[in-house]
Protein backbone atom coordinates (compact mmCIF):
# COMPACT_ATOMS: atom_id res chain seq x y z
CA UNK A 1 0.00 0.00 0.00
CA UNK A 2 1.21 3.26 -0.93
CA UNK A 3 1.28 6.38 1.42
CA UNK A 4 1.68 9.16 3.27
CA UNK A 5 3.13 9.62 6.93
CA UNK A 6 -0.20 9.13 8.63
CA UNK A 7 -1.25 8.54 12.01
CA UNK A 8 -2.85 5.60 14.23
CA UNK A 9 -5.59 7.83 15.13
CA UNK A 10 -7.44 10.85 14.13
CA UNK A 11 -10.51 13.15 14.74
CA UNK A 12 -13.91 12.31 14.06
CA UNK A 13 -17.62 12.94 14.64
CA UNK A 14 -19.59 10.47 16.26
CA UNK A 15 -23.25 9.91 16.82
CA UNK A 16 -23.72 9.33 20.31
CA UNK A 17 -27.04 7.82 20.12
CA UNK A 18 -29.98 8.93 17.93
CA UNK A 19 -31.25 12.53 18.93
CA UNK A 20 -30.71 15.92 18.25
CA UNK A 21 -27.23 18.07 17.35
CA UNK A 22 -26.46 17.19 20.30
CA UNK A 23 -25.95 14.05 19.96
CA UNK A 24 -22.49 14.71 17.98
CA UNK A 25 -19.95 13.99 20.06
CA UNK A 26 -16.24 14.67 18.98
CA UNK A 27 -13.62 11.40 19.50
CA UNK A 28 -10.39 9.79 18.94
CA UNK A 29 -10.59 7.01 16.66
CA UNK A 30 -8.76 4.50 14.49
CA UNK A 31 -7.03 6.18 11.15
CA UNK A 32 -9.02 3.93 8.73
CA UNK A 33 -6.85 2.51 5.94
CA UNK A 34 -7.88 1.89 2.75
CA UNK A 35 -8.68 -1.37 1.22
CA UNK A 36 -7.76 -2.61 -2.19
CA UNK A 37 -9.44 -0.57 -4.46
CA UNK A 38 -9.91 2.68 -2.16
CA UNK A 39 -8.02 5.44 -1.56
CA UNK A 40 -7.77 7.35 2.05
CA UNK A 41 -8.14 10.96 1.68
CA UNK A 42 -6.95 13.51 4.04
CA UNK A 43 -10.22 15.60 4.83
CA UNK A 44 -9.83 19.54 4.39
CA UNK A 45 -13.53 19.79 4.49
CA UNK A 46 -16.57 17.92 4.72
CA UNK A 47 -20.40 18.74 3.07
CA UNK A 48 -23.48 18.70 5.05
CA UNK A 49 -26.53 16.98 3.51
CA UNK A 50 -29.75 16.23 4.68
CA UNK A 51 -29.33 12.19 4.93
CA UNK A 52 -26.84 13.38 7.36
CA UNK A 53 -29.66 14.78 9.97
CA UNK A 54 -31.53 11.77 9.10
CA UNK A 55 -28.68 9.15 10.05
CA UNK A 56 -28.00 11.13 13.36
CA UNK A 57 -32.33 11.29 14.13
CA UNK A 58 -31.89 7.67 13.73
CA UNK A 59 -33.84 7.63 10.23
CA UNK A 60 -31.08 6.81 7.71
CA UNK A 61 -28.59 4.21 8.94
CA UNK A 62 -25.44 3.10 7.56
CA UNK A 63 -25.14 0.07 5.56
CA UNK A 64 -23.68 -2.92 7.45
CA UNK A 65 -20.28 -2.76 5.47
CA UNK A 66 -19.90 1.48 5.17
CA UNK A 67 -18.54 3.16 8.28
CA UNK A 68 -21.03 4.62 11.29
CA UNK A 69 -19.43 7.70 11.26
CA UNK A 70 -21.64 10.92 9.58
CA UNK A 71 -20.43 12.18 6.64
CA UNK A 72 -21.23 11.39 2.76
CA UNK A 73 -19.63 14.04 0.43
CA UNK A 74 -15.39 14.99 1.28
CA UNK A 75 -12.32 17.74 -0.50
CA UNK A 76 -8.79 17.21 0.79
CA UNK A 77 -5.77 15.34 -0.72
CA UNK A 78 -5.18 11.14 -1.75
CA UNK A 79 -2.84 10.49 1.32
CA UNK A 80 -2.98 6.85 1.00
CA UNK A 81 -3.56 4.10 -1.78
CA UNK A 82 -5.01 0.36 -1.55
CA UNK A 83 -3.84 -2.33 -3.12
CA UNK A 84 -3.41 -1.78 -6.94
CA UNK A 85 -5.17 1.43 -6.93
CA UNK A 86 -3.98 3.33 -9.75
CA UNK A 87 -6.55 5.90 -11.09
CA UNK A 88 -5.08 8.63 -8.31
CA UNK A 89 -1.85 9.39 -6.63
CA UNK A 90 -0.50 10.30 -3.86
CA UNK A 91 -0.98 14.35 -2.94
CA UNK A 92 -3.42 14.27 -5.83
CA UNK A 93 -6.56 17.19 -4.67
CA UNK A 94 -9.87 15.29 -5.16
CA UNK A 95 -13.36 15.28 -3.80
CA UNK A 96 -14.90 12.60 -3.19
CA UNK A 97 -18.54 10.77 -2.28
CA UNK A 98 -18.10 9.10 1.14
CA UNK A 99 -20.26 6.08 2.29
CA UNK A 100 -20.06 7.35 5.42
CA UNK A 101 -16.98 8.54 7.77
CA UNK A 102 -16.83 11.95 6.38
CA UNK A 103 -16.91 14.21 9.36
CA UNK A 104 -13.13 13.27 10.11
CA UNK A 105 -9.68 13.71 9.56
CA UNK A 106 -9.08 10.53 6.75
CA UNK A 107 -12.08 8.89 4.78
CA UNK A 108 -11.02 5.86 3.10
CA UNK A 109 -13.76 5.60 -0.46
CA UNK A 110 -13.95 3.57 -3.04
CA UNK A 111 -11.69 5.02 -6.17
CA UNK A 112 -14.53 4.78 -8.74
CA UNK A 113 -16.39 6.99 -6.21
CA UNK A 114 -13.10 9.90 -6.49
CA UNK A 115 -13.27 12.53 -8.78
CA UNK A 116 -10.46 15.20 -9.18
CA UNK A 117 -11.01 18.70 -7.09
CA UNK A 118 -11.79 21.34 -9.65
CA UNK A 119 -8.83 23.53 -10.00
CA UNK A 120 -11.02 26.35 -10.10
CA UNK A 121 -12.82 26.13 -6.66
CA UNK A 122 -11.68 25.67 -3.09
CA UNK A 123 -11.31 22.47 -0.92
CA UNK A 124 -14.48 24.52 1.02
CA UNK A 125 -16.37 24.99 -1.97
CA UNK A 126 -15.36 21.65 -3.88
CA UNK A 127 -16.75 20.11 -0.74
CA UNK A 128 -20.27 21.24 -1.57
CA UNK A 129 -20.14 19.35 -4.64
CA UNK A 130 -20.13 15.01 -4.76
CA UNK A 131 -23.93 14.15 -2.26
CA UNK A 132 -25.82 16.80 -4.78
CA UNK A 133 -24.36 16.34 -7.93
CA UNK A 134 -23.97 12.53 -7.73
CA UNK A 135 -27.78 12.37 -6.58
CA UNK A 136 -29.15 14.51 -9.37
CA UNK A 137 -26.94 12.66 -11.87
CA UNK A 138 -28.80 9.68 -10.77
CA UNK A 139 -31.64 11.10 -10.74
CA UNK A 140 -32.37 14.32 -12.86
CA UNK A 141 -30.12 13.71 -15.65
CA UNK A 142 -29.97 9.82 -16.13
CA UNK A 143 -33.76 9.01 -14.97
CA UNK A 144 -35.75 12.09 -15.69
CA UNK A 145 -33.36 12.56 -18.57
CA UNK A 146 -33.08 16.61 -18.08
CA UNK A 147 -33.06 17.92 -21.47
CA UNK A 148 -33.37 21.70 -23.40
CA UNK A 149 -36.74 22.98 -23.58
CA UNK A 150 -37.95 20.89 -20.60
CA UNK A 151 -39.41 23.13 -17.19
CA UNK A 152 -38.66 21.93 -14.11
CA UNK A 153 -40.14 22.78 -11.09
CA UNK A 154 -38.14 22.67 -7.86
CA UNK A 155 -38.73 21.99 -4.16
CA UNK A 156 -36.44 24.27 -1.44
CA UNK A 157 -34.68 25.90 -4.47
CA UNK A 158 -32.10 27.48 -2.04
CA UNK A 159 -30.88 24.55 -0.69
CA UNK A 160 -28.11 22.15 -1.70
CA UNK A 161 -30.00 19.94 -4.55
CA UNK A 162 -32.30 22.82 -4.92
CA UNK A 163 -29.39 25.23 -6.00
CA UNK A 164 -27.73 22.28 -7.91
CA UNK A 165 -30.57 21.41 -9.94
CA UNK A 166 -31.04 25.10 -10.85
CA UNK A 167 -27.84 25.45 -12.82
CA UNK A 168 -27.88 21.84 -14.16
CA UNK A 169 -30.86 23.08 -15.70
CA UNK A 170 -28.92 25.90 -16.74
CA UNK A 171 -26.54 24.11 -18.42
CA UNK A 172 -28.77 21.43 -19.91
CA UNK A 173 -31.35 24.26 -21.51
CA UNK A 174 -34.26 23.53 -19.43
CA UNK A 175 -35.96 26.28 -17.67
CA UNK A 176 -35.81 26.15 -13.93
CA UNK A 177 -39.08 27.13 -11.54
CA UNK A 178 -37.84 27.21 -7.77
CA UNK A 179 -40.03 27.33 -4.71
CA UNK A 180 -38.79 28.92 -1.47
CA UNK A 181 -39.82 30.68 2.13
CA UNK A 182 -38.75 33.91 1.31
CA UNK A 183 -37.26 37.05 -0.66
CA UNK A 184 -33.90 36.60 0.96
CA UNK A 185 -34.11 32.75 -0.84
CA UNK A 186 -36.26 33.68 -3.56
CA UNK A 187 -32.98 36.02 -4.56
CA UNK A 188 -30.70 33.63 -3.75
CA UNK A 189 -32.44 31.33 -6.31
CA UNK A 190 -32.68 33.77 -9.25
CA UNK A 191 -28.89 34.70 -8.64
CA UNK A 192 -28.41 30.83 -9.19
CA UNK A 193 -29.96 30.53 -12.47
CA UNK A 194 -34.32 30.07 -11.65
CA UNK A 195 -36.16 31.69 -13.97
CA UNK A 196 -39.03 32.22 -12.09
CA UNK A 197 -39.45 31.57 -7.99
CA UNK A 198 -42.44 31.10 -6.32
CA UNK A 199 -43.03 31.74 -2.62
CA UNK A 200 -44.95 28.47 -1.30
CA UNK A 201 -45.71 30.25 2.00
CA UNK A 202 -48.46 32.43 0.13
CA UNK A 203 -48.77 31.03 -3.28
CA UNK A 204 -50.62 27.64 -4.69
CA UNK A 205 -47.11 26.07 -6.59
CA UNK A 206 -49.61 24.36 -8.71
CA UNK A 207 -51.64 27.25 -10.39
CA UNK A 208 -48.49 29.64 -10.47
CA UNK A 209 -46.39 26.62 -12.27
CA UNK A 210 -49.58 26.11 -14.38
CA UNK A 211 -49.56 30.20 -15.56
CA UNK A 212 -45.86 29.79 -15.69
CA UNK A 213 -45.91 27.30 -18.11
CA UNK A 214 -49.32 28.68 -20.21
CA UNK A 215 -51.42 26.13 -18.63
CA UNK A 216 -48.98 22.83 -19.82
CA UNK A 217 -47.52 22.44 -16.11
CA UNK A 218 -43.75 20.91 -15.50
CA UNK A 219 -41.93 18.48 -16.91
CA UNK A 220 -40.07 17.34 -13.90
CA UNK A 221 -40.31 18.17 -10.10
CA UNK A 222 -37.73 17.68 -7.89
CA UNK A 223 -39.43 16.97 -4.34
CA UNK A 224 -38.11 17.06 -1.00
CA UNK A 225 -41.33 17.09 1.08
CA UNK A 226 -43.51 14.04 0.19
CA UNK A 227 -46.80 13.89 2.11
CA UNK A 228 -49.24 16.38 1.47
CA UNK A 229 -46.92 18.00 -1.10
CA UNK A 230 -46.69 14.44 -3.45
CA UNK A 231 -50.80 14.60 -5.20
CA UNK A 232 -50.09 18.65 -6.07
CA UNK A 233 -46.45 17.43 -7.60
CA UNK A 234 -49.05 15.09 -10.06
CA UNK A 235 -51.31 18.33 -10.18
CA UNK A 236 -48.47 20.25 -11.46
CA UNK A 237 -46.89 18.16 -13.89
CA UNK A 238 -47.55 18.39 -17.43
CA UNK A 239 -48.31 15.53 -19.67
CA UNK A 240 -45.63 12.92 -19.65
CA UNK A 241 -43.94 14.37 -16.31
CA UNK A 242 -41.73 12.98 -14.15
CA UNK A 243 -42.07 13.41 -10.19
CA UNK A 244 -38.50 12.46 -8.28
CA UNK A 245 -38.81 12.31 -4.59
CA UNK A 246 -35.77 12.63 -2.96
CA UNK A 247 -36.78 12.91 0.74
CA UNK A 248 -39.89 12.72 2.65
CA UNK A 249 -39.39 15.44 5.11
CA UNK A 250 -43.03 16.17 5.61
CA UNK A 251 -43.82 12.47 6.29
CA UNK A 252 -43.90 9.07 4.47
CA UNK A 253 -47.62 8.80 4.10
CA UNK A 254 -49.14 10.60 0.93
CA UNK A 255 -53.13 9.93 -0.41
CA UNK A 256 -52.66 10.30 -4.68
CA UNK A 257 -54.91 10.04 -7.42
CA UNK A 258 -53.68 7.77 -9.48
CA UNK A 259 -56.55 8.61 -12.18
CA UNK A 260 -54.12 11.69 -12.41
CA UNK A 261 -51.01 9.35 -13.18
CA UNK A 262 -53.08 7.18 -15.98
CA UNK A 263 -54.24 10.27 -17.85
CA UNK A 264 -51.08 12.21 -17.92
CA UNK A 265 -49.18 9.50 -18.32
CA UNK A 266 -47.12 10.19 -15.89
CA UNK A 267 -43.70 8.82 -14.15
CA UNK A 268 -43.20 9.01 -9.83
CA UNK A 269 -39.67 7.63 -9.10
CA UNK A 270 -37.63 7.45 -5.76
CA UNK A 271 -33.78 6.50 -4.95
CA UNK A 272 -31.85 6.76 -2.06
CA UNK A 273 -27.43 7.58 -3.02
CA UNK A 274 -26.05 5.62 -0.16
CA UNK A 275 -27.65 1.94 -0.78
CA UNK A 276 -26.30 1.95 -4.54
CA UNK A 277 -23.67 -0.61 -5.64
CA UNK A 278 -19.83 1.01 -6.10
CA UNK A 279 -20.11 0.05 -9.65
CA UNK A 280 -23.22 2.39 -10.10
CA UNK A 281 -21.63 5.37 -8.09
CA UNK A 282 -18.57 4.68 -10.02
CA UNK A 283 -20.58 5.04 -13.29
CA UNK A 284 -22.43 8.11 -11.95
CA UNK A 285 -18.89 9.19 -11.02
CA UNK A 286 -17.75 8.96 -14.50
CA UNK A 287 -21.56 10.69 -16.11
CA UNK A 288 -20.02 13.88 -14.19
CA UNK A 289 -16.36 13.53 -15.31
CA UNK A 290 -17.81 13.87 -18.97
CA UNK A 291 -20.12 16.61 -18.72
CA UNK A 292 -19.96 18.55 -15.82
CA UNK A 293 -16.59 18.65 -14.22
CA UNK A 294 -15.62 20.54 -17.58
CA UNK A 295 -18.68 22.80 -16.91
CA UNK A 296 -17.67 23.22 -13.23
CA UNK A 297 -14.10 24.39 -14.40
CA UNK A 298 -15.16 26.50 -17.23
CA UNK A 299 -17.22 28.52 -14.71
CA UNK A 300 -20.56 27.64 -16.13
CA UNK A 301 -21.17 26.20 -12.50
CA UNK A 302 -20.38 28.03 -9.52
CA UNK A 303 -20.29 27.53 -6.14
CA UNK A 304 -22.89 27.98 -3.57
CA UNK A 305 -23.72 30.16 -0.28
CA UNK A 306 -21.44 28.30 1.82
CA UNK A 307 -21.11 28.71 5.94
CA UNK A 308 -18.29 26.75 7.33
CA UNK A 309 -17.72 25.16 11.17
CA UNK A 310 -15.04 23.90 12.63
CA UNK A 311 -15.03 20.28 12.80
CA UNK A 312 -15.60 20.19 16.56
CA UNK A 313 -18.53 22.18 16.18
CA UNK A 314 -20.39 19.77 13.88
CA UNK A 315 -23.61 20.23 16.30
CA UNK A 316 -23.66 23.67 15.28
CA UNK A 317 -23.47 23.26 12.00
CA UNK A 318 -26.34 20.71 11.73
CA UNK A 319 -28.57 23.28 14.14
CA UNK A 320 -27.90 25.83 11.69
CA UNK A 321 -28.90 23.68 8.73
CA UNK A 322 -32.13 22.87 10.89
CA UNK A 323 -32.57 26.42 11.35
CA UNK A 324 -35.58 28.16 9.40
CA UNK A 325 -33.14 30.77 7.57
CA UNK A 326 -30.54 28.34 6.37
CA UNK A 327 -29.98 28.64 2.67
CA UNK A 328 -27.24 27.42 0.27
CA UNK A 329 -24.67 24.43 1.69
CA UNK A 330 -22.62 24.17 5.47
CA UNK A 331 -19.54 22.85 5.29
CA UNK A 332 -16.90 21.03 7.93
CA UNK A 333 -13.37 22.19 8.31
CA UNK A 334 -10.92 19.93 9.13
CA UNK A 335 -7.19 21.51 10.61
CA UNK A 336 -5.43 18.65 8.72
CA UNK A 337 -1.95 19.24 7.60
CA UNK A 338 -0.37 18.01 4.85
CA UNK A 339 1.18 15.09 5.81
CA UNK A 340 5.04 14.26 4.57
CA UNK A 341 5.59 11.66 2.17
CA UNK A 342 7.17 8.67 3.40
Amino acid sequence: MASMTIPDQMQAIEISAPGGPEVLEQKIVATPRPKPGEVLIAVSAAGINGPDISQRQGAYPPPADSSPLPGLEVSGIVAALGEDETRFALGDEVVALCNGGGYAAYVAVPAGQVLPKPKTWSHIEAATLPETFFTLQQTLIERAGLATGRTVLIHGGSGGIGASAIQLCRLFGATPIATVSSAQKADYARAMGAAHTIDYTNEDFVERTKVLTDGRGADIVIDIIGSEYANRNLKACAYGGHVIQLAIRGGAKAEINLGLVLMNALTLSGSTLRPQTAATKARFAQGLAARIWPAIEAGKIVPPRIRTFPLKSAADAHRAMEASDHYGKIVLTIDNHTPELL
